[in-house]
Formats: structure tokens, sequence, C-alpha cells
């Protein structure tokens, strides 16, 4: 049987409102059947601090360490929590809703969608797996999560290594349209992250800190040989081939494309406003 055919864009290192906006864009474009089913790959110049569409920024970031490492800042349309963009592959997946491939709950086109990242994972030599919640206690604690900390804070489906989060996303629907983007952590830098964080006491900082070692973990520090932006790339585009059953098609974006894009970055994501609303 032949694979269906997916748009596949990578869009290198770009900055946290264009980001953004063009993840807006494709959302846009495929629900008017403008493009098909697309997946995109991308970067992040300044290194950036994402936050979840809920987050409240006044009492949970930190917005001066935030300047004081030179950081970009962004509120994402998708929900989640704090995101440092720094070492990583960044991805994106818009698929419509309808798609006969995608189951119509979020946590079960989660799992489908994640399937890529799963065998991206596997393609470079990690055993990565699916972890469930057990327990009514863990399922409970995936409704409240007691950190601002994405990677610090479970999921249903979360894709972990030895025990450990290794990619974190998150999973908006909009106009009959599936967006799910996330982070796959090459390295990070706990004490930078941790920083851009507000927490009650140095101590409790401090304790959060120590547990998310146990918590989370990049692929550099699960591999004697370092992985490369480019062998990740590789890696992940070949992994959502396989996860997803398609072939990837690159595009590069039009003029009048990108035009679009900046229209909605200078409109909603570099504006304050949009940022700083809640």
């Amino acid at each position: 049987m032949e694979k269906e055919i997916w748009r596949f864009i990578d869009s290198g290192d770009c900055s946290p409102e264009f980001n953004m906006a063009l993840d807006e864009a494709l959302l846009d474009w495929h629900s008017e059947g403008k493009i098909p089913p697309t997946i995109r790959f991308y970067g992040w110049n300044p290194a950036t601090l994402s936050i979840g569409y809920f987050q409240k920024v006044e009492k949970e970031i930190d917005l001066d360490a935030v300047k004081r490492y030179g950081l970009g800042f962004v509120r994402r349309p998708t929900g989640g929590r704090g995101v440092l963009h720094d070492k990583e592959l960044t991805y994106s997946v818009i698929v419509s809703e309808e798609h006969p491939g995608m189951p119509q709950t979020v946590t079960e086109a989660y799992r489908v969608i994640s399937e890529g990242i799963l065998q991206g994972f596997r393609l470079l030599g990690l055993d990565a797996y699916f972890a469930v919640p057990r327990s009514e206690e863990e399922r409970e604690g995936l409704k409240n999560p007691r950190s601002a900390v994405c990677f610090d804070a479970p999921s249903w489906y979360e894709l972990v290594v030895e025990g450990r989060k290794v990619a974190g996303s998150a999973q908006t629907r909009q106009k009959g349209v599936i967006l799910q983007h996330g982070s796959i952590l090459l390295d990070i830098d706990e004490d930078k992250l941790f920083d851009l964080f507000k927490y009650p006491s140095e101590r409790v900082k401090e304790r959060m800190q120590r547990n998310f070692k146990n918590k989370a973990v990049a692929i550099n520090a699960l591999r004697d040989e370092t992985v490369t932006i480019d062998e990740a790339r590789s890696a992940f585009r070949e992994g959502f081939e396989r996860g997803l059953n398609i072939t990837l098609e690159p595009y590069s974006l039009t003029v009048d494309e990108i035009k679009y894009v900046n229209e909605i970055a200078e409109k909603r994501y570099k504006s304050d406003e949009w940022n700083f609303k809640r």
C-alpha cells in the first residue's frame, strides 16, 4: 500500500515569536485545506523560555533571570508548563482531527503522534518507551502538576528512557486541527532552568532540582557518543516516517507565507498583551 505523503518543513533557528506564529499559521492553512498534514523541525534564536497558555507569569516566572541569561520569552498557544528551549530539537505536528489515523481522544492522539518520537529515540540506540500512570494518585497528579517546570511534571504516555522523561510535548485542538509540539533535549543546563522559576524558598528550589535529576534526562547524558543536532534531525525525521507510516516531502515557505507568519508574530507572539496576559 502506498504511504501517505506529509509535508516536512525544517525552518532552522528562528525567533520565539516566529516559531509560535508559524505553528499557528500551519494550523490555519491545514484547517483551510491549503496544505497536507505537516511535520516541522525547528530551533530557537535566542534560546527561549516558553510558557504554557494557562501559566501565570507573575506567580511562576522570574523575568529578571530570563533577562539576565539573555533569553527570549513567549507564551505558547498550547498548555503545559515552562520549557527552556536551548540545546534541543523542537518539533511540531499539524494534522486534522478527522484524519483516519488519529484517535478522537487527546491522550490517544498524543500516543499515536508520539510514536514518531519513540522511533527516533530507538534509531539513536536508546530504549525509549511510553510510561502510563499506574495509580489513581498518579492520574490525579496529571491534573494538578505541582511544578511550573515542564520536564518536572508528568503527563500521559510520557516518553521515558531508563525511567526518566526524555521528551516534553503539548497539544491544542483548534479549527478541527491538532497541533502538537514538543522538545527533544540533547543537553540540559539544570542550574539555568531552575533559575527561571519562582519558589517559596531556596530550600524548596534545591529539593526540586535534586528530584528533577531522577525524573528527566537529556539524550547526551544517556549515550557514550554525543548526538549532534544534525544526527537528531535525521533520526527523528526517519522516526516520524516509521512511526506514522508516512513519507515526508521537504517544503520551503513562499515569500507570501513568510509574510503571513510575520504578521501573526507581530500581532500576537511579540506582544506583551499576549505573553503577560495572565
